[in-house]
């Protein structure tokens, strides 16, 4: 079982090392639906004695001797996912799961014709996903979830019974943007379900399957959609053609959607000329200083305002700036561009400020 162990808690430490100053490329309600292939280990089981008496068995053994397992064959699984995913990387999700495979009843290493059926199984689950950028359009989820099975076991030889089982998984998959609303997807789930029970009666006897736990790993390749597209960021007026007296530029402003701290490609190339501009004129210190539009309380714009700064303090190291030479701030609503009331979505407020010193 320490295999196990060991794929959940790598789960676990990778969600808490990759926490990086990233941005997600997706923000918001998404849907998702996935199919593919599931394997399930081949598990022992136990029966009582009346089993023997209703299995028409051309065994001659003891039954204490016939060590009972079932054996799966490779199956079929498919998965919608609804969920929300936040501005820092982490997602939430619920889960609904179809997953089928054909067993066969084996005693004492042999496979009983009459006993060749299926499990069938629904799973219900809550996830929590972290994404690590890995490319421009390529990112990394790691994540885990809890949740219940539902399965229902046909043994081919006349025993049907359902069972609802604990589950928890481990979740790793890889996803690509293939539009700015639409990712597809590989996934590997690793989903553990606490051992089933199942009971029936055959004939005039009652026979009972009590299974060892269930280890299932299923991949699926699917389509994961942003339900709302991202706000576009509002563009930087256009500067007008410099006197040939005037100063150097000292200032660039870098415009964010509402409530976002990615940065946009726009953003991207305002960073490149404020670098540019800081290279050329050898500027000794940069100041960064990040603003928010009156929507909000002020913690919590306080907080937005330094995640703008520094995300374009990141943009700025990226283009050859040195970390050292840059100081990042916030100022929240406090310092407004264009001033507006108290809950206003002020486009030109959303903004970082860069300063040549």
């Amino acid at each position: 079982m320490n295999y196990k162990v060991a794929l959940l808690g790598t789960v676990a430490a990778l969600s808490l090392v990759a926490a990086r100053d990233s941005s997600a490329k997706h923000q918001g309600w998404y849907v998702g639906i996935e199919a593919g292939a599931n394997w399930i280990d081949d598990t022992e089981f136990a029966f009582d004695d009346n089993f023997f008496d209703d299995a028409e068995l051309a065994i001659a053994l003891p039954p204490s001797s016939l060590s009972p397992s079932l054996n799966f064959d490779t199956g079929w699984a498919a998965l919608g996912t609804v969920g929300y995913a936040f501005d820092n990387n982490w997602r939430i999700e619920g889960e609904l799961g179809f997953r089928q495979n054909d067993a066969d009843v084996i005693f004492g290493g042999k496979s009983v014709s009459a006993f060749s059926g299926e499990l069938t199984e629904y799973s219900a689950m809550v996830n929590v996903l972290y994404d690590i950028p890995l490319a421009e359009k390529l990112s990394l989820s790691v994540g885990a979830g809890v949740g219940a099975d539902y399965s229902q076991f046909d043994d081919g030889a006349g025993f049907d019974d359902n069972d609802i089982s604990f589950a928890y998984q481990a979740i790793a998959g890889l996803s690509y943007e293939l539009t700015n609303r639409l990712d597809l997807t590989l996934t590997y789930r690793y989903l553990h379900v606490n051992s089933p029970e199942y009971s029936d009666t055959v004939g005039r006897f009652e026979e009972a399957y009590k299974l060892d736990d269930l280890e299932k790993h299923t991949v699926t390749v699917g389509l994961r959609y942003d339900l709302y597209e991202d706000e576009a960021p509002v563009m930087a007026p256009a500067a007008p053609p410099p006197a040939p007296a005037l100063e150097p530029t000292k200032q660039f402003i870098v415009f964010f959607g509402f409530n976002k701290s990615n940065l946009t490609p726009e953003a991207l190339g305002v960073i490149r000329e404020a670098a540019a501009a800081a290279k050329t004129q050898g500027s000794a210190s940069i100041l960064v200083v990040g603003h928010t539009d009156t929507v909000g309380s002020n913690k919590y714009n306080d907080a937005l305002a330094l995640r703008r700064s520094g995300a374009v303090k990141s943009g700025l190291v990226a283009e050859g700036i040195a970390a050292g030479g840059i100081t990042t701030t916030g100022k929240g609503e406090n310092e407004l561009l264009v001033k507006t009331d108290d809950n206003v979505k002020e486009p030109q407020n959303r903004r970082a400020t860069i300063n040549l010193n």
